[in-house]
């Protein structure tokens, strides 16, 4: 792939040396970058310049890499911070949903595979945490979940029996099949129980989106289903799905 140049947000910095950086981002059009970027960290005017405001977690910006198939990871010449989400930096809170959405991003997705809508969803996920209160997060949290396992093909099946087939009946509670992939009338050893209100207010996300309106605690149990299914599909557990499944 030659350079490029796109819309990023960063998943991931780790120190390479005393003046470079090893970096993940999410590209609106590359998909999931990793590289390094060479004299990211020195004070020199040419290197401040190429790296305008520096690169750091949860920051977002437009980069310049030049990814090549010989090389495992790319080269990140240019940085240039436009957003550093500074509300992310002062509340534990909206930090720690932050770093579960960057965590399962950098989980989910393959290497220089574009999901335009995945990054769009963290952007509007990042912009909401820094904007809103602790109950407006949990809701736009939900909408990043079912929009990332949605987006990935992942979605999870409301309306029809996963073994079955048919349409599933109101009931007071429903059985989640992980293998299947959604919900089913018949009840296994390893499924899981779930409230008719969890399953209402996810059927409200995926219809319309809209989760402000919704019950909190639906909306906190719909996100710790979503969570425990995204741990499945992982098979393990991320440190970060503590925000989520120990509140």
């Amino acid at each position: 792939m030659p350079r490029f140049i796109d819309d990023a947000i960063c998943l991931r910095e780790l120190e390479w040396s005393e003046t470079s950086q090893v970096l993940v981002f999410l590209t609106k059009e590359h998909g999931k970058v990793r590289g390094i970027a060479k004299g990211s960290k020195r004070q020199s005017p040419s290197a401040v310049q190429r790296f305008s405001g520096g690169v750091a977690l949860l920051t977002a910006g437009q980069v310049v890499a030049t990814t090549r198939p010989s090389r495992e990871l790319a080269s990140i010449t240019e940085w240039d911070l436009q957003e550093d989400f500074f509300t992310l930096r002062r509340d534990l809170l909206a930090q720690r949903r932050a770093m579960l959405a960057v965590d399962l991003v950098n989980a989910l997705l393959a290497d220089l595979d574009p999901h335009g809508d995945v990054f769009g969803l963290l952007r509007a996920l990042l912009d909401a945490l820094c904007s809103s209160d602790a109950a407006a997060g949990d809701g736009a949290l939900l909408r990043f979940l079912w929009g990332l396992l949605d987006g990935l093909g992942y979605r999870p099946e409301l309306q029809r029996d996963v073994r079955g087939g048919g349409a599933l009946a109101d009931e007071a509670a429903y059985t989640f099949d992980p293998d299947g992939g959604g919900l089913t009338a018949e009840r296994g050893i390893a499924d899981w129980r779930v409230r008719a209100a969890t399953v209402r207010t996810l059927r409200a996300v995926a219809d319309s989106g809209e989760s402000q309106t919704l019950d909190p605690p639906s909306v906190t149990r719909a996100n710790r289903l979503l969570c425990v299914y995204a741990r499945h599909l992982l098979g393990r557990e991320l440190p970060t799905m503590r925000v989520v499944l120990r509140g």
